[in-house]
């Protein structure tokens, strides 16, 4: 008997080619296999052990029911693999399966690179809510997401019993409390330079017209340029100063500071109440066995109360050039099977984008989950928007930690939607 490869690679930040692994990737063989007659490439942005684990299971399960199928999955974490993901496509070297975000779907789409994936993603058990994110406005679909994540505010309950300081239930609540902490010496949020406040400035300012029903309408107006970005999220922006500029934010510390990495590290110290990452590393963040108790929450952002921000996420693609294009289509079909689902959203305490009542399981995200599927949700990179609002809110949030005044953060975020638009 041969050999069934599950080949996981890790890929050199600045290389095309195939690189040597680190730490978080691993190569395993499991044995079933006669003969290998077609070759899947799966290029992906989830390489944490857990993550990869499911992966690994599925990929396992599918080529157990297809014996002469063999899946090499690479993986390159978060916007280094995005960098590379472009360049593959530049270089006409896309991989038959790929995940990509809002932004690359413009792109990609634009450029004619996805296949057709309408037939499939009907076929699953989609919520309409979730079809319509995921339909061009030709009917289309060209992507399927794998889980709903959500964005959330980690509150070191230890540290704040400790201060005799509340769990903010609401704006003026978590000020209070970061104004308490600052007066101590500590600095309140951990944050890092790509999600933390661009997320931030995205539930403030966009909530008001969720919250009415007006979004469609708001974001057809962005895209024929008769209203400006600026105009919805500039409440949120001010937020994400007033908090640079009172302290509670260490602006140089942040700017530094990875996503879901270093920001995870920094939080276990224990030495701040706060941190604002993906809810998806509450998992990881038990698993460092920190020596306090957390949880993870919507952000309280309101007069009132929390929004919770929330992503169609490990969306999965298949490139419209690949020679498997069909085997290619059937294996995405597979990972979108409701056990599939279920596991893979579990091990990332995240939602399924499938029909039904699933919620993740950890303890500490039963907040977030509390939040879900009401009226304080916000998309943080809706489809609707026809231009790259991800890596434009990334940049502005890096304006103002560098110190750039808001004015000319919010004149400039403006110019590259207008230089985006698709």
């Amino acid at each position: 008997m041969g050999k069934i490869r599950v080949q996981l690679f890790c890929l050199l930040a600045l290389a095309l080619a195939l690189g040597g692994c680190g730490p978080d990737n691993v190569v395993n063989d499991y044995a079933n296999i006669q003969t290998e007659e077609h070759h899947l490439h799966f290029f992906g942005n989830k390489y944490e052990a857990s993550n990869v684990e499911v992966i690994e299971e599925i990929l396992t399960a599918y080529m157990q029911e297809n014996q002469t199928v063999l899946i090499s999955y690479e993986s390159l974490k978060s916007n280094n693999y995005y960098s590379a993901l472009a360049r593959r496509a530049q270089a006409g070297r896309l991989d038959d399966v790929f995940m990509i975000n809002h932004d690359s779907r413009l792109d990609f789409k634009a450029n004619g690179r996805l296949a057709d994936l309408t037939e499939l993603a009907e076929a699953a058990p989609f919520s309409e809510e979730m079809l319509s994110q995921m339909r061009e406005p030709d009917g289309r679909i060209y992507w399927v997401p794998t889980m709903v994540s959500a964005f959330g505010l980690y509150c070191n309950l230890d540290l704040l019993a400790e201060h005799k300081q509340p769990v903010p239930q609401n704006l003026a609540e978590w000020k209070a409390v970061c104004d308490y902490f600052v007066g101590q010496g500590i600095v309140p949020i951990v944050a890092n330079n790509d999600i933390s406040l661009k997320t931030l400035a995205l539930a403030k300012g966009f909530y008001p017209l969720y919250q009415q029903g007006e979004q469609a309408a708001a974001f057809a107006l962005l895209n024929s340029g008769e209203a400006s970005l600026s105009d919805y999220l500039r409440p949120g922006w001010e937020l994400v100063q007033e908090f640079c500029a009172k302290g509670y934010v260490d602006t140089a510390k942040a700017l530094e500071t990875s996503t879901t990495s270093d920001d995870l590290r920094e939080f276990v110290q224990g030495k701040s109440p706060f941190m604002l990452t993906g809810a998806w590393a509450a998992g990881r963040v038990k698993g460092m066995e920190p020596d306090f108790e957390f949880l993870v929450m919507a952000y309280p952002v309101l007069e009132d109360g929390c929004v919770l921000v929330i992503n169609p996420d490990v969306r999965l693609s298949v490139a419209a050039e690949s020679e498997n294009l069909a085997l290619a289509q059937d294996f995405v079909a597979y990972f979108l099977q409701e056990e599939n689902i279920t596991r893979f959203a579990n091990s990332q305490a995240s939602f399924s984008p499938l029909l039904g009542d699933y919620r993740p399981n950890l303890r500490e995200v039963q907040p977030i989950v509390a939040s879900y599927r009401n009226d304080t949700l916000v998309l943080a990179s809706d489809s609707g928007l026809n231009f790259p609002i991800w890596g434009i809110t990334e940049e502005t949030a890096r304006d103002l930690l560098s110190g750039q005044d808001l004015t000319t953060a919010l004149q400039q975020m403006d110019e590259q939607v207008v230089k985006n638009r698709y």
